[in-house]
């Protein structure tokens, strides 16, 4: 089975989310009532693979289409669901320039005789919009009204935007110290980064007079005031380029990588910059520390899952674009950036919560409600319920003294708390490894948005 689809499709602008949710929802429901007798599971052999068409559309973006395709390796089928070969890859892009590329190679079955895995991965990511708040969470001001067209306070859509490309290689190895539950992670990438205002012209392209965006040189937003203010500071306004060596250590019992029911998986890794290669040479260092466990509350049907995680640099600044990023031994999401959207705090913002310190929690139930063999495929559909939160403990250092006085509470204040979300997944899996989710989130405070739906491959965490 081939299957296209986006990695992430943000559809809020299409129609409404609700509507969309419990027709969704409704559609599971009518089938599993319809359902007959489970079948039992149908161990794969070989390689795997297959497909799903994916489109949505944005206002501002244009049209998103694009394929990914994710084959799995499982030899003669002795440690199926677990396989021995991964090798996926993704390429989408948007009628009005927004592109996606991104390619990783995942294997444990290097050398035989000893717990070696290798996992190699390639980004690229260029947003003509990508979100903007600030930093420190509720310490940077948000006002929606200025990028909703019909309100009163209306200034530009783009306001909480910018346009960024980014470019990451890494390779990473994880070997067995004791076994090959408790391993080693070693590693190297190298990441560029070029920002700069919103393409106002290329977004305009089409549109009827009265839908023009207006120039950000008539009508700044967020990125453009940092910039003019040295929040943002000059040598780091167009982006740059550094290394990053990863090194630490993971603790691993999960049943099944893509679907565990029973199991914890933590880890503790260090990255850092030397300065050496690149254009940002100041050098810096983040630790960051996440834990997961699973817990089976009805055997091959309900598991309650939670993830706790914290990073914080430890020496040197690092550059301003660089504080989303979130570490981690796998590769996961292309856009595992940022406390905030489909791949952290599912319902608030995309980098809503950036900051020096960064703390999150997620917790899920996970129902399986429909089970079956359809065309020699394992196939099962869960439902999970999920909160979400996330908090800047430590903050970003900015300088603010270039904004002035008669406008500085405007935008920055001293306040930050917990941000929290709620809302319900769907998902639907394939021979237990491709798993298609649809989530939708809502945010439980108006400063963090108001909610968001995304479709994703495979789980949270």
């Amino acid at each position: 089975m081939i299957t296209f689809v986006s990695e992430k499709i943000l559809l809020t602008n299409i129609i409404p989310m609700k509507k969309i949710m419990l027709i969704i929802i409704a559609c599971l429901w009518i089938t599993i009532s319809f359902a007959q007798e489970e079948k039992s599971d149908n161990v794969k052999t070989g390689w795997t693979f297959g497909a799903l068409p994916a489109i949505a559309y944005d206002t501002d973006l244009g049209f998103k289409y694009g394929a990914l395709v994710n084959l799995f390796y499982y030899g003669d089928g002795s440690t199926y669901p677990k396989y021995l070969h991964s090798i996926y890859y993704e390429l989408s892009t948007t009628t009005k320039g927004s592109t996606l590329s991104k390619f990783y190679y995942d294997s444990d079955q290097l050398l035989k005789n000893y717990y070696l895995r290798l996992t190699a991965s390639f980004n690229y990511i260029r947003d003509r919009a990508f979100d903007f708040y600030g930093f420190n969470g509720y310490n940077s001001v948000y006002i929606p009204e200025y990028a909703i067209t019909d309100s009163d306070e209306y200034l530009t859509r783009m306001f909480y935007r910018l346009e960024r490309a980014r470019t990451n290689v890494s390779i990473d190895f994880q070997g067995a110290i004791t076994d090959k539950n408790f391993r080693w992670i070693g590693g190297f990438g190298y990441f560029n980064y070029a920002l700069g205002s919103v393409d106002i012209d290329r977004l305009n392209k089409g549109k009827e007079e009265d839908e023009m965006l207006p120039s950000v040189n008539v009508v700044p937003g967020l990125w453009e005031k940092y910039c003019d203010w040295n929040v943002i500071p000059e040598a780091e306004q167009n982006g740059g380029s550094f290394d990053l060596f990863k090194a630490g250590l993971v603790y691993d019992t999960r049943d099944n990588e893509a679907n565990p029911n029973r199991g914890l998986w933590t880890e503790a890794i260090i990255s850092a910059s030397t300065g050496l290669l690149g254009s940002f040479d100041k050098g810096f260092s983040k630790i960051t520390l996440t834990h997961r466990q699973y817990f089976t509350l009805w055997k091959n049907r309900l598991t309650f899952a939670y993830r706790v995680g914290y990073q914080q640099t430890l020496s040197g600044t690092s550059p301003h674009y660089f504080e989303p990023y979130m570490a981690s031994s796998w590769p996961g999401s292309a856009y595992s950036e940022g406390l905030g959207g489909g791949r952290s705090l599912r319902g608030i913002l995309r980098n809503r919560v950036v900051g020096n310190g960064t703390g999150y929690a997620n917790i899920e139930l996970r129902y399986k409600v429909f089970k079956t063999v359809l065309l020699n495929q394992n196939l099962y559909i869960a439902l999970s319920p999920f909160m979400d939160m996330g908090q800047v403990f430590v903050p970003y250092d900015i300088n603010t003294d270039n904004v002035p006085a008669a406008i500085k509470d405007d935008w920055f204040t001293t306040e930050e708390g917990l941000h929290t979300a709620a809302g319900l997944g769907i998902y639907v899996a394939l021979n237990e490894n491709f798993i298609l989710a649809v989530n939708h989130g809502r945010a439980l405070d108006k400063r963090d948005g108001t909610a968001g739906t995304y479709i994703n491959i495979g789980f949270l965490f």
